[in-house]
């Protein structure tokens, strides 16, 4: 991953998916069950969500025909294939995201991963726009990008170089982080998402990928809801922070009961020697 990771703070930089790499555990089937599965009626279905907004509202920025082709069609493919994969499996039951992370497998992708991350991916980006978006941030996010970035300035900088160097096709991401977590996707907490695949732009800008991210950036973003996600993912860290507490506490109270039944051993023995 390329860009910079700072204190709660922010890690702004480039994967080709998001993912999160819990251990989860299922059985994946056979070639011979697989073969049955294709012969059963797909019950499972996850649907194709649309954009939080009229599919013609982000022009003159990003046209109608681009949104059409890149959600109606490429984020639609990933649906579909989705669906056909999973049916019959134990991933049928699972929510979104749950099947991204089982189907990553602990760095072994099973063959649903890379739709799964896709549709995953998808709704976020297209969430994380709105007409008339663009501006600056408020509040928290902006207290915060201003204390690890330096200023909002520097992050648009960096995130801009994170979109436009990624080489070949892939994401960038703006996502936050407690600085006493180890760099992990399970503890990146993803705000902001741009997609630099090429169907995500060239109707609109051809081979112009720069101008697409900055575009995307003054014009599209919805601070609102990358503001709400750092709110969420701030609620988060903190409800892990009083777990952690918790089993320190009740890691001391065990000690301390050893102990004491220690020293009752031993003063016991004590006194028998006497």
């Amino acid at each position: 991953m390329h860009g910079v990771s700072l204190p709660f703070s922010f890690a702004c930089g480039v994967r080709s998916s998001s993912i999160r790499a819990s251990p989860r555990s299922f059985l994946w089937p056979t070639p011979n069950e697989r073969r049955k599965v294709r012969c059963a009626l797909i019950t499972a279905q996850f649907e194709l969500k649309r954009p939080p907004y009229p599919l013609d509202s982000l022009e003159p920025h990003m046209s109608r025909k681009t949104v059409e082709h890149h959600w109606g069609r490429h984020h639609r493919s990933h649906v579909d294939g989705l669906n056909a994969q999973i049916a019959g499996t134990q991933l049928e039951e699972m929510e979104l995201e749950d099947v991204v992370i089982a189907s990553y497998n602990k760095g072994s992708p099973l063959p649903p991963f890379v739709h799964a991350a896709q549709v995953w991916n998808h709704d976020f980006f297209w969430q994380s726009m709105k007409p008339g978006g663009g501006g600056k941030p408020s509040g928290k996010l902006m207290e915060l990008i201003e204390r690890d970035f330096g200023s909002f300035e520097r992050m648009l900088k960096e995130f801009r170089e994170a979109a436009s160097a990624q080489f070949g096709s892939g994401w960038a991401w703006l996502a936050s982080k407690r600085d006493q977590w180890p760099i992990d996707m399970d503890l990146l907490k993803p705000l902001l998402a741009i997609d630099v695949w090429e169907h995500a732009y060239y109707l609109d800008y051809e081979n112009r990928r720069a101008d697409y991210v900055s575009i995307f950036i003054e014009k599209l973003v919805s601070w609102d809801i990358v503001s709400s996600r750092l709110d969420i993912a701030m609620a988060r860290a903190a409800e892990r922070a009083r777990e952690d507490e918790r089993r320190r506490q009740e890691d001391d109270v065990e000690i301390t009961n050893s102990e004491a039944v220690e020293m009752y051993v031993d003063s016991d023995n004590n006194s028998e020697s006497e």
